[in-house]
């Protein structure tokens, strides 16, 4: 075994909760077993106060962390459509939906908020919407952490701010040679081949590199690695990073015990 491997922690989180009311979305209740954090919709993009409920039950039944994944009002959307929201609109739509989710947590206390789709793709590049987000946090708990792109100028404004951040790459999903996310409209954005996943997502938590879509390997430091519930297989590929990364060294924790250590 590689001793850097042997060293290598990282949290896994995967977005959940995004069912609505006789519409079931993911198999939560399965991938559950697999990961260390829990983004839980709010109910904007996703989700409502009965799924947000039961799905904050299910990961403190696990032992899972629990953090809140607000997004855009938009149901139609699933909150993946850019909307021209104002910072203040932003900051107290976030507000909102974070004291939501919080009220059904057993401690009234969430461990991360991770913004979601579109709201976090804009905030890489629009320090105004960033500062927005990063804002509601502040307002709500200001010991809640923040989840940002790896890499990004996020990072950085976060810390200014007085926030704690974990960094975060994806298990399934293409980077552009700037380190941002495919956007999901083009083609091979979303990686759906199990080999390629777990073997990617290992490099990425050991080595800290990872190969862009167009060929370049980029360095990112990360403290979280996400996959998407939404994603075809994604229980079978949840079980296999988890397999993966036992079997490299890698200890696995929530986000919360990680950055405490």
């Amino acid at each position: 075994m590689d001793p850097a491997s042997a060293r290598s922690r990282i949290d896994f989180n995967c977005d959940m909760g995004e069912s609505f009311g006789a519409y079931t979305l993911g198999l939560d209740d399965q991938i559950i077993k697999s990961i260390t954090s829990a983004n839980i919709a709010c109910g904007f993009h996703a989700g409502d106060p009965a799924w947000m409920r039961r799905t904050v039950a299910l990961a403190e039944l696990q032992g899972v962390g629990v953090g809140a994944h607000p997004g855009f009002p938009d149901l139609r959307g699933f909150g993946r459509r850019n909307l021209a929201a104002s910072p203040s609109e932003v900051r107290d739509d976030l507000v909102y939906q974070i004291g939501a989710l919080t009220a059904f947590t057993r401690d009234k206390r969430l461990q991360h908020v991770k913004p979601h789709g579109a709201l976090y793709n804009m905030a890489v590049e629009n320090d105004a919407l960033a500062s927005a987000i990063c804002q509601a946090v502040l307002e709500v708990d200001p010991r809640m952490i923040l989840v940002v792109l790896a890499g990004s100028r996020w990072v950085t404004l976060a810390g200014r701010m007085g926030l704690r951040t974990a960094r975060e790459v994806f298990a399934d999903r293409a980077f552009d040679a700037d380190g941002t996310l495919v956007p999901r409209s083009k083609p091979g954005s979303v990686l759906h081949d199990p080999h390629e996943v777990v073997d990617r997502s290992l490099r990425l938590v050991t080595e800290g590199k990872v190969a862009t879509i167009t060929g370049e390997i980029i360095e990112l430091q990360a403290d979280t690695i996400c996959l998407h519930g939404d994603t075809p297989g994604s229980v079978h590929l949840a079980a296999a990073l988890r397999e993966a990364f036992e079997r490299a060294g890698v200890e696995l924790l929530p986000m919360g015990r990680l950055l405490a250590a």
